[in-house]
């Protein structure tokens, strides 16, 4: 069983920087994919990036050059640095964990979920 919980939303301008956080519980953290869903109103939720137990990322074209996620197994947590922000990242962001590979967790789902953190970038 694995708990996450995310923090780090919030407003920024576009053009700005925001870093989200997932500190995840259990002690089996090192062994699964850690990845950031979105959700914008009225849309689908959208599989972002995802950084897997072997160290291989895989990101969404649509961020790729401006967000960068990373993890931090010592304090079992993992982070979504975005940069230079667009109207359209604004979403509500979820942490996920899943037993797969980094390119393979926005087609097979992540295994859990965080409860999500809102981001909204005004133009």
């Amino acid at each position: 069983q694995v708990q996450l919980v995310e923090s780090g939303g919030g407003l920024v301008q576009a053009g700005g920087s925001l870093r989200l956080s997932c500190a995840a519980s259990g002690r089996s953290f090192r062994i699964y994919a850690m990845g950031w869903f979105r959700q914008a109103p009225g849309k689908q939720r959208e599989f972002v990036t995802a950084k897997g137990s072997d160290g291989s990322t895989y990101y969404i074209d649509a961020v790729k050059g401006r967000f960068t996620i990373s993890r931090d197994y010592s304090e079992n947590t993992v982070y979504l640095q975005m940069n230079s922000l667009k109207p359209e990242d604004t979403a509500v962001y979820y942490c996920a964990a899943g037993l797969t590979a980094a390119q393979t967790m926005g087609i097979k789902g992540p295994d859990y979920w965080g409860q999500g953190t809102q981001v909204t970038v005004s133009s």
